[in-house]
């Protein structure tokens, strides 16, 4: 398998371990900010937010690039949204925050797919889309508790700047490991939205 796919697999873990770890640091986020529990939950419900609507609106921006790039402008949303969560002034900049970083979550998912299948032969395609998918799992077994045990013992914020860290790694490794790859001509929008 080709190390492309390990960055996208670092991505995803990334993106898996933002989107639930906020969960097991609800009450520090509240206390810190001086709000409910069930206020702080808005930060979860945002992040979904901004997945439902990032996705297509991700995808209508970045017809006109490179998927490659695509990916790195991604990783630059996630680590732009996760570095002003964890330098948060307020409630309100962290969910701000958190709706930037999740814009990039279901558009890397689409894209990564697309670009993990083509850089490996036609009877590999599946298990390319596997390893990356393999980051989001183990983000979800490892990431999140993990991210969970760093915030309530060292802080929140030190979570979501070491997943912003993390982003960085992705983000380079995208940079440097992902081939180009232009769209093809003559490819519609609707293409790359059913994609």
């Amino acid at each position: 398998m080709p190390l492309a796919l390990l960055a996208l697999a670092i991505g995803a873990f990334g993106i898996g371990t933002t989107e639930f770890v906020i969960m097991g640091l609800l009450p520090e986020v509240a206390g810190d900010f001086g709000v409910s529990i069930p206020t702080a939950g808005l930060l979860v419900t945002g992040y979904a937010l901004g997945v439902m609507f990032g996705a297509p609106l991700m995808t209508v921006l970045g017809t006109k690039i490179s998927r490659k790039r695509m990916l790195m402008l991604l990783m630059g949303l996630f680590i732009a949204g996760n570095l002003l969560s964890a330098v948060a002034p307020s409630f309100t900049v962290m969910l701000i925050g958190r709706v930037v970083a999740s814009l990039a979550h279901g558009a890397f998912f689409g894209i990564g797919s697309v670009v993990a299948a083509d850089l490996v032969a036609p009877d590999k395609k599946a298990g390319a889309i596997a390893m990356m998918f393999t980051g989001l799992t183990v983000a979800n077994v490892v990431g999140v508790p993990l991210g969970t045990l760093v915030g309530q013992t060292l802080g929140w914020r030190v979570t979501f700047a070491l997943v912003a860290a993390l982003g960085v790694v992705g983000l380079a490794g995208i940079a440097r490991l992902v081939p180009e790859m232009p769209r093809a001509e003559g490819v519609s929008l609707r293409h790359e939205l059913a994609a």
